[in-house]
């Protein structure tokens, strides 16, 4: 109990602007914002944007620049995008919004990286895609998604509750902004590598070996776009292996990716792997221990539900790739077998 009190006040910390609601609330928003996005759109919009929530399109998700089923922001009205930001946000922290809204801006910053062309429609803020599946805010499982080059969100409702979170992938291409731009400074995921070299730094020599995965990183996230995450075994230091100064510092840091979320789903989460035991995450490290270095990176967090990477590599380790599953309750999985057993 305690170290949930600790995390909500630490949430509060982070994302003190958010919103406190109930998780009711969080699932009438999120029916609000869904339909009132879907009752903007025209028939032949309405035909490219909504599935059935059995289509096997819902778990086909991906992170990198291609087109997707779904409807994109370059197709919506001005109002429609408004409305398709809006159910974003209904799931997001102000910070988890702020975050997602500065990776789609980053295009940007590729389209003159690369020197392509203004309307280049490779490297385009305007291609991120809104689906819908099943009947938003009926009786039975609905959910969305929102979806683009390095951003890639999902949810799952069902009945007055948000049964499904994840997969959540956030990535920064660059990691830091070094070119002459308005956003020059830029690092997005600066706290997500600072507070993991932090933990990796207090380690002694013992503890290092245990968390030390190789000396070399893998070059991207292990799981990718895995319909299903798993790894062959649980590797890295346990949180019951450290010590007092470093479990805090390990929950920070596992605070900080799940404070992305509004506040009540953050809780929803943390209860999740509370319950799944503590002692049992681990943190592992790939890779280059200092940072800065062009070598590369990789660390995650890794226990019996929960598995968080993070792996900067591509571009001399500055393209930063993070990812959170749920490893028995991805899209629903877990908790949609429960309602499908009880109705059945």
């Amino acid at each position: 109990m305690k170290s949930f009190l600790l995390l909500l006040l630490s949430l509060s910390t982070l994302s003190a602007s958010a919103q406190v609601v109930a998780p009711q609330r969080v699932k009438d928003d999120m029916a609000e914002a869904a339909q009132a996005f879907w009752k903007s759109l025209t028939a032949e919009q309405r035909t490219q944007t909504g599935f059935t929530f059995t289509d096997d399109e819902r778990v086909n998700w991906f992170f990198v620049p291609h087109d997707r089923k779904g409807l994109p922001l370059k197709q919506m009205t001005p109002d429609q995008r408004k409305l398709a930001w809006a159910l974003l946000k209904t799931g997001l922290s102000d910070g988890g919004y702020e975050k997602a809204q500065q990776i789609v801006d980053l295009e940007n910053v590729l389209r003159v990286v690369e020197n392509r062309p203004p309307n280049d429609t490779y490297r385009n803020p305007e291609g991120y895609y809104v689906s819908l599946f099943g009947d938003i805010g009926s009786n039975e499982p609905w959910g969305w998604r929102f979806e683009g080059h390095h951003l890639s969100v999902q949810f799952t409702s069902l009945t007055g509750k948000v049964l499904a979170l994840t997969p959540l992938f956030m990535g920064s291409n660059p990691g830091q902004v070094r070119i002459d731009v308005p956003q020059k400074g830029r690092e997005i995921m600066k706290e997500e590598t600072q507070r993991a070299f932090d933990l990796l730094h207090t380690l002694n020599a013992g503890q290092l070996t245990q968390a030390t995965l190789a000396k070399k990183a893998f070059g991207n996230i292990l799981t990718g776009n895995s319909r299903r995450a798993s790894l062959e075994r649980m590797d890295g230091l346990t949180y019951a292996a450290m010590d007092a100064k470093q479990k805090s510092q390990f929950l920070d840091l596992l605070k900080l990716y799940l404070s992305r979320y509004r506040i009540t789903l953050a809780k929803q989460q943390f209860d999740r792997i509370e319950k799944a035991g503590l002692d049992q995450l681990r943190f592992a490290w790939a890779g280059d221990t200092t940072p800065g270095n062009s070598v590369g990176y990789y660390y995650r967090i890794h226990g019996p539900m929960l598995l968080i990477e993070y792996d900067n590599t591509q571009n001399d380790a500055n393209h930063v790739h993070t990812v959170v599953r749920d490893l028995t309750n991805d899209f629903g999985d877990d908790l949609l077998r429960e309602h499908y057993e009880k109705k059945h």
